[in-house]
């Protein structure tokens, strides 16, 4: 049964679940607990984070057709 609970926590985190939301599903009152139990599952965050930015500041944010705008300031 450990294992199976093991398994859906990886899951969840390696689809973008947030360590909170985890912490209530597992049943945990504290989410810092769950982060130190189950942060190794999480070894893609930086290539999540990576594309997060490239979505955010990509090709199609620099086309959006709105030329007329005063630019933004990063």
């Amino acid at each position: 049964m450990h294992a199976l609970r093991h398994y859906y926590a990886s899951v969840l985190l390696d689809a973008g679940e947030n360590i909170r939301a985890l912490s209530k599903y597992l049943g945990h009152s504290d989410p810092g607990f769950t982060l130190r139990t189950y942060t190794h599952l999480m070894p893609n965050s930086q290539d999540r984070a990576r594309k997060a930015i490239d979505a955010a500041f990509g090709p199609a944010a620099e086309g959006d057709g709105d030329d007329d705008a005063a630019p933004v300031a990063v």
